[in-house]
């Protein structure tokens, strides 16, 4: 068995965990100002994800963790020349976490407007930029012999990374507002699917465009079936929105997500990261990759825990699947918050 394409796929699978479910994290927060209106249209979509945004952080950091692991040659090279929009993602992230949590601290409208308006940005910044950085990763990137990354800031910023990050933003924007439209009922709802209606056809065109560019100048003949999957799906989720079939537009979008993330894992392959200096230079999945050893070791832990934290997540969305309103969020007390002067 090949334990390095074993875990090249796995990586694949962590990052289409960790995009389809934080994308909706995404979109709500992206939608928070558009969705919510007035503080406690707000909260509803705050706790929409409340009790899951957190979860669904944990895939990227398994799938960072497993890249780390079973490709240090990958993950040095990555993170060494993505340093600046990588950081710009992570600081988000945090940010994100902080605001959400201090938004209700104070009683006070100006201080929560604030906290709104940084959860909505923090959300944006890595919907953007997460499909810059894989776009710029299936383009190739300047990579030299010793598999170091001689390239600045500004080479990440080309028409086709820029066509990525442009997809993910619609993808997710999509993504949350379907969700919402599955997690509230009453003026929520209502709104939600307002802004899925129109992000539907957007996103259509958008992701299209990317998925032929990549197909046409980077992949291989066998993805263009994971094209026409994605294509597919896409159409039915504009379908699905149009007829108010919400689970149905919100597993359609989903699979998606999914089939983007196929179509640049299977771009990649052999490669996990291009050279566009000189393709003798590019990382694969053998020159990048840890020992046997530690595939093997790597292998048998997945076996053992995967399992388990797919069942504790599954089980933490099924207690949490009640639809929220404007009616189920309680008005400001002071055991709750601190009074401003």
């Amino acid at each position: 068995m090949d334990l390095a394409l074993v875990w090249f796929i796995l990586i694949a699978v962590l990052w289409t965990g960790y995009l389809v479910l934080e994308g909706f994290d995404f979109g709500v927060g992206m939608l928070l100002e558009k969705v919510g209106k007035g503080d406690k249209g707000r909260r509803v979509v705050l706790n929409s994800i409340g009790p899951i945004w957190d979860g669904n952080e944990v895939w990227l950091l398994t799938a960072g963790g497993a890249m780390f692991a079973a490709f240090p040659e990958w993950y040095a090279t990555l993170f060494s020349g993505f340093y600046l929009p990588l950081l710009l993602i992570l600081v988000a992230l945090i940010v994100r976490a902080v605001a959400i949590e201090y938004r209700g601290k104070i009683n006070d409208d100006l201080w929560r407007k604030r906290w709104d308006w940084v959860i909505m940005g923090s959300a944006w910044v890595p919907a953007i930029l997460w499909g810059v950085a894989f776009a710029n990763i299936v383009r190739g990137v300047p990579i030299d012999e010793n598999f170091t990354y001689t390239g600045g800031f500004f080479n990440l910023l080309n028409p086709y990374a820029l066509l990525g990050g442009a997809t993910t933003l619609t993808l997710f924007l999509a993504h949350g507002a379907i969700f919402l439209t599955l997690k509230t009922s009453g003026e929520v709802h209502d709104r939600a699917a307002a802004v899925a209606k129109t992000m539907a056809p957007i996103t259509l065109v958008v992701a299209a465009a990317f998925a032929i560019w990549t197909q046409i100048a980077y992949s291989v003949t066998w993805t263009w079936a994971v094209v026409a999957v994605a294509a597919v799906s896409l159409l039915l989720t504009w379908l699905f929105v149009n007829k108010e079939s919400w689970g149905k537009a919100f597993a359609t979008n989903a699979i998606t997500i999914a089939g983007a993330v196929v179509l640049i894992f299977g771009s990649l392959y052999p490669d996990v990261m291009p050279s566009s200096t000189n393709p003798a230079y590019s990382l694969t999945i053998d020159n990048a990759s840890s020992s046997d050893y530690t595939l093997m070791v790597m292998t048998w832990v997945a076996v053992v825990l995967l399992p388990i934290i797919l069942i504790y997540q599954a089980w933490s969305y099924w207690v949490f699947r009640r639809r929220l309103s404007l009616d189920h969020i309680p008005e400001h007390n002071s055991l709750t918050f601190i009074k401003k002067k």
